[in-house]
């Protein structure tokens, strides 16, 4: 818990005990006859305490509620969605029916920031990367996530109404009520806010069994109704479809698009020349039928992914480029950290993965070019946090994963997942598919090596565990020495022993004849072995919210008599670059727009032109509500004035500079200090009036 919180979580426990004491004695005093002197004396020192508590309360409720300047986060969260629908960046599908939970349109601004995102995206990974795009189907076969485990894992727990059948999503009710206590609740004690929040902290690791055991001590029911609700119990989240008109096809809509790359990789392997490492990337729409859809762009039932599947040999992970990341240092959560139930903190990257905190440098990379992708993007580097998933919140296969996560209103959003996944998903799919999804490192010269081989005996261990059979052998093979050297020996020994299978979930019993584990001497022309893979995965509307957010600000107009609404986009993103703007209706002027506005067209600036009789100010509000960064305003036929949104700074240019100018600045290439350095500067009373 937050020091200063739980200060005055204790503050107010004491507070509240003085104060019942004092209110005890008040009417002892009464029933006993003290004399009106000393009543009054202690009835005074009652409202003093009274009055005590109330401040205490301000001062709690203010370190609870994290507010946005002077808005609190509900208020903030409301002007920028109502300014988002206003100016049409995004709105409800199907409005005009009343809508569908979960699912949203992008109007034109939201199109364009997205478009920006995506384009700078393929830019910092794909180009600079090297990476090799594609574009899959959306609708998968069922065979296909019947090999990734999506069929039988990709799943929510759900809740019940048990007298309507709604239905709600378990966990989101248990974090609803521990946020809505921690915020609301300011009696509470500080052991009770304490449990509280680990019960937040470890709420992704709760079993169906842990979730309904709290939502009992709790006594949470339906929110709309107050009913009593089931017990929780496993919902799949893909939407499910037919192939074809005969219906014996079936198949899915993906849920991420990540198999579309992990099936091909045999033929992207060939593309790359037989070599690794190598990357693919790809971006495109996934679907998710979520239970309770919410909280605007972050859970919706139809998104956009980009992600990116990195192929590496599994016995080198190290990265070249490594060292031109090592030294970036920002907001870190390690797991150790929150088991401990301290708070992120900043780390050298490089020291992270020296010290093991990351798994690998491919892994501590992609980290580390994450990073960079984000704060370029315009998110707050003081709200952006790597947060380390713990040993239980990890498939059992991965090596390591962390999620970036951004602060908006809604508290910590996973908005990227950047996770070593090491070889099951190529060894899922060659199992399954028949087709071996392997690389080759071929030797200069044989090599004769000693090898630990571990045959199973797939005829026993079918008879022994019937349909667990495959997954008894998948675990027998990845075996490593030490363990099957072990095996070896009891077998050898006692003619059985007992086998942890972790896709089971249990312990089998291993007998002598399923099993033979020996030492061989083979001479080698190469090595054959299933690449590892680092993936990291971008929720693409969750980060352009956050960026929302991050950029939107009030500042009062001149005249002081009203708030503003801004989005200090960076160039970048923002969805319009440039405004151009004849300072009055003037048709010598509105012919010099017309001018630059070619110009700007012909150097790829996208930008509006605005000829209409409205003042200059409210014309300027307008483009700034919209994150437009800059603004030409032509004043004379020679010559125009170019503002800067957010310090409202002007600069003097003859007309045939303004889109270079401009140009050069939404680039990167020039920065507005540098420009505002080099040209004669301008000011104008009515500006923003």
């Amino acid at each position: 818990m937050d020091a200063s919180e739980d200060i005055l979580r204790k503050a107010m426990a004491e507070k509240q005990s003085a104060l019942e004491a004092q209110g005890n004695a008040v009417r002892m005093m009464k029933t006993t006859g003290a004399t009106k002197q000393e009543i009054d004396a202690a009835v005074e020192a009652l409202n003093g305490l009274k009055l005590e508590k109330a401040s205490i309360e301000r001062q709690l409720q203010a370190a609870i509620s994290g507010s946005e300047g002077s808005l609190n986060r509900e208020a903030f969260r409301q002007a920028v969605v109502n300014t988002l629908e206003r100016r049409l960046f995004y709105i409800p599908s199907f409005k005009i029916y009343r809508g569908v939970a979960g699912l949203y349109d992008y109007g034109p601004p939201g199109c364009a920031v997205k478009s920006n995102v995506l384009a700078f995206w393929r830019q910092h990974f794909v180009l600079e990367e090297n990476m090799l795009e594609v574009d899959c189907p959306c609708v998968t076969p069922e065979v296909v996530l019947k090999a990734s485990g999506h069929v039988e894992k990709f799943t929510d727990l759900m809740v019940k109404d048990e007298k309507t059948g709604t239905c709600y999503r378990a966990d989101h009710l248990l974090k609803d009520f521990c946020n809505e206590k921690l915020q609301k609740d300011l009696s509470i004690t500080p052991e009770k806010a304490a449990e509280l929040k680990r019960v937040l902290a470890v709420l992704d690791d709760l079993s169906a069994e842990e979730l309904g055991s709290k939502i009992k001590e709790y006594d949470i029911t339906a929110p709309d109704t107050k009913n009593p609700l089931s017990d929780p119990y496993p919902f799949n989240l893909m939407f499910q479809t037919s192939i074809g008109p005969s219906g014996v096809s079936p198949g899915y809509m993906r849920p991420e698009t990540a198999q579309g790359i992990f099936v091909n990789f045999k033929d992207l392997y060939y593309y790359n020349g037989n070599k690794l490492p190598f990357a693919a990337a790809q971006i495109g729409q996934a679907f998710r039928n979520e239970i309770s859809p919410r909280q605007g762009l972050l859970r919706v039932r139809e998104f956009t992914l980009a992600e990116i599947e990195h192929f590496v040999d599994p016995e080198n992970k190290a990265h070249p480029k490594f060292s031109e990341v090592a030294n970036l240092e920002f907001l870190m959560f390690p797991r150790e950290e929150q088991m401990s139930g301290h708070s992120a903190k900043r780390i050298p990257l490089g020291e992270a993965v020296s010290r093991g905190i990351v798994n690998n440098e491919t892994l501590g990379y992609f980290i580390g070019r994450v990073y960079l992708f984000l704060t370029r993007l315009g998110i707050d580097k003081n709200r952006l946090r790597f947060r380390q998933h713990l040993a239980n919140e990890m498939a059992h296969y991965a090596a390591d994963c962390w999620d970036a996560e951004i602060e908006c209103s809604y508290g910590w959003i996973e908005c990227v997942g950047i996770a070593d996944r090491s070889a099951y998903d190529l060894r899922a799919h060659s199992e399954k598919s028949g087709v071996p999804l392997v690389a080759q490192e071929k030797f200069p010269e044989p090599r004769e090596v000693e090898k630990l081989v571990i045959n199973p005996v797939k005829k026993d261990l079918g008879l022994a565990f019937k349909g667990n059979q495959r997954m008894v052998v998948e675990a027998l093979e990845a075996m490593k020495e030490k363990e099957a050297l072990e095996m070896k020996y009891n077998l050898e020994s006692k003619g059985e022993m007992e086998f942890y299978v972790c896709t089971l979930e249990k312990e089998v019993t291993i007998k002598k004849n399923m099993v033979t584990i020996s030492r061989e001497i083979k001479k080698e022309h190469q090595r054959v072995f299933t690449p590892s893979v680092i993936e990291p995965s971008f929720g693409i509307g969750r980060i352009i919210f956050c960026l929302f957010e991050h950029s939107f600000y009030l500042r009062p107009s001149k005249a002081g008599d009203e708030q503003l609404n801004v989005f200090r986009f960076p160039p970048l993103v923002a969805p319009i670059k440039c405004t151009v703007f004849p300072l009055v209706q003037n048709q010598k002027y509105e012919e010099v727009s017309k001018v630059i506005s070619q110009s700007l067209t012909s150097a790829g600036i996208s930008h509006k032109i605005d000829i209409t009789g409205t003042s200059i100010g409210k014309r300027y509000a307008r483009t700034d509500e919209l994150g437009v960064p800059f603004a030409i305003t032509v004043d004379s036929t020679s010559s125009a004035t170019i503002r800067e949104r957010d310090s409202k700074d002007q600069i003097r240019v003859n007309v045939e500079e303004a889109a270079t100018v401009v140009k050069d600045v939404t680039d990167g290439r020039r920065t507005w200090e540098d420009v505002w350095s080099t040209f004669p500067h301008h000011s104008s009373g009515s500006a923003d009036e």
